[in-house]
C-alpha cells in the first residue's frame, strides 16, 4: 500500500538530517586529522613527530569518509572505536601540542557517539576516556575532570533525549500507518457499501424500467390505449427513481457534524429528511446533552443517515421517528417507523444478527467500530424498531 504523497517530504526531511549529521561530523573529523598531522610535523619534540604517520592515515580515513559513507554508515561501531584511540593518542602526547587539540578531539567524539550511537556507548567513551586521564595524566586529571564530567554529563543527557525522540518518531510512524490501514479499509468498505447500494438501488430500477419500455413498445404496436396507461406508470416510476437517486446522491455526502453538536446536527438531519421525502419524521430528545468524539459522533449521524435512507427506501413507512437520550455513561438512539418492516419477525441483539446475518450489514459494522450496542426489533406489516447503546 503507498504512503500518502503528504507524508513523502517529512520522511525525506529525516533522512537529510541524519545525512547532514554525518556528513559534518566527517568534516569535523578530518579537519582535526589535518591539525593534528600538521602539529605533529611542527612538533619540537621528535617522539611527536614520530606520530606524524599515524596521523596521515587517520587524516586519509577521516576525507575518505567525507565522500565513501559506507564506513560510517555501515561499521559504525568501527568508526567509534578508531575515533576513541586516536582520541587517547592525542591525549597521550605532550601537553604543549595537545592540550587543544584533545579538547576538540573529545568533543568530537563525544557528539559522534550522541548523534551517532546509544547511551550505553556514550558512557563508555566517557568512562574510557576519564581512566585513561588517571592512569596517563594523573597530575592534569584534577584540573581536566571536571570538564570532562561536565561535557559527558550533557552528551549524555543529549544521547537520551535523542532515544526519547527517536521512540516517538517510531511510535508516531507505527501510528501513522496504522491510521493510512484504517483509512484504507473504511475507503474501501464505504466504497462496497455505494456499489451495493448503487447495484440495489438505481441500478435495478432503471433495468427495470427498461425492460417495461421494451413491454410499452411491444403493447404500442396492438393497443395504444394500454400502451398509454402503461407510460402514465412509467411516468409515475420515473418520478419515483428521481427522488431514489437524489437519496443516493445525499447519501454519498461527507458526513459533516455542525458545531453545534452531535443532537442538533441530528435534528437537522431528520427535519431535513421529512421535508424531503414527504415523510412524516419527527426528533424526539433535542435537549440531551451528549459529547461523544468527533469520530464517534460522524458514525452516529452516518447510522441516522443510513436508516433514514433504508426507511424511504424499502419500508413503505408514513412515519418515523428518531430519538436521543443518555443513561450514565451511554448514548442511547432508537429509529423506529410503522412501514413494513423486515423479512424476519422479533428482537434480535448485534451479536445474532451477525450470527443470522440479517439486518443492515454497514449500520452493523459502523455500530461494531465504535464499540456499540444495538438491538433490531421487526414486525412484519407494522414496522420497525432500531436501538443503539454507544459508550461515551
Amino acid at each position: 500500500m503507498a504512503s500518502p504523497p503528504v507524508e513523502k517530504p517529512f520522511a525525506a526531511e529525516r533522512v537529510s538530517l541524519a545525512l547532514n549529521w554525518r556528513r559534518s561530523l566527517a568534516v569535523f573529523r578530518a579537519v582535526l586529522g589535518v591539525l593534528c598531522l600538521g602539529l605533529s610535523f611542527a612538533a619540537a619534540n621528535p617522539n611527536t613527530r614520530n606520530f606524524a604517520i599515524l596521523w596521515a592515515a587517520f587524516t586519509i580515513y577521516a576525507v575518505s569518509s567525507i565522500f565513501w559513507r559506507k564506513v560510517d554508515r555501515n561499521y559504525p561501531l568501527f568508526s567509534l572505536l578508531v575515533d576513541a584511540v586516536f582520541l587517547l593518542i592525542c591525549a597521550g602526547l605532550p601537553l604543549e601540542y595537545s592540550a587543544g587539540m584533545t579538547s576538540l578531539f573529545y568533543l568530537y567524539v563525544l557528539l559522534a557517539a550522541a548523534l551517532l550511537h546509544t547511551t550505553r556507548e556514550v558512557i563508555i567513551v566517557i568512562a574510557v576516556t576519564l581512566a585513561f586521564f588517571y592512569v596517563a595524566r594523573p597530575t592534569e586529571i584534577v584540573v581536566l575532570s571536571p570538564s570532562l564530567l561536565l561535557s559527558g554529563m550533557a552528551v549524555i543527557i543529549m544521547a537520551l533525549q535523542k532515544k526519547a525522540l527517536q521512540d516517538r518518531l517510531s511510535a508516531a510512524a507505527k501510528q501513522s500507518i496504522m491510521f493510512r490501514s484504517e483509512a484504507e479499509h473504511a475507503r474501501e468498505a464505504e466504497r462496497q457499501r455505494i456499489a451495493a447500494d448503487f447495484h440495489d438501488g438505481p441500478l435495478q430500477s432503471f433495468v427495470g424500467l427498461q425492460m417495461r419500455l421494451e413491454v410499452v413498445r411491444k403493447i404500442l404496436e396492438r393497443d395504444p390505449k394500454l400502451a398509454m396507461e402503461e407510460l402514465l406508470q412509467l411516468q409515475e416510476l420515473t418520478r419515483m427513481q428521481s427522488a431514489e437517486l437524489r437519496a443516493f446522491v445525499r447519501g454519498m455526502r461527507p458526513v459533516e457534524v455542525d458545531g453545534a453538536g452531535l443532537v442538533p446536527s441530528l435534528r437537522k438531519l431528520v427535519e431535513g429528511f421529512g421535508k424531503e421525502n414527504g415523510i412524516s419524521a419527527s426528533f424526539v430528545g433535542g435537549n440531551t446533552r451528549a459529547t461523544p468524539d468527533s469520530q464517534t459522533s460522524l458514525e452516529i449521524v452516518q447510522v441516522v443517515r443510513e436508516a433514514l435512507h433504508n426507511v424511504q427506501k424499502h419500508s413503505k413507512a408514513s412515519r418515523v421517528t428518531v430519538g436521543v437520550g443518555r443513561e450514565d455513561d451511554m448514548f442511547e438512539l432508537s429509529i423506529e417507523d410503522d412501514g413494513t418492516g423486515f423479512p424476519f419477525s422479533g428482537a434480535y441483539t448485534l451479536n445474532e444478527l451477525d450470527l443470522l446475518r440479517l439486518g443492515p450489514i454497514s449500520i452493523r459494522r459502523r455500530i461494531r467500530i465504535i464499540g456499540g450496542e444495538m438491538m433490531l426489533d421487526s414486525q412484519p406489516g407494522k414496522g420497525a424498531s432500531l436501538k443503539i447503546r454507544i459508550p461515551l
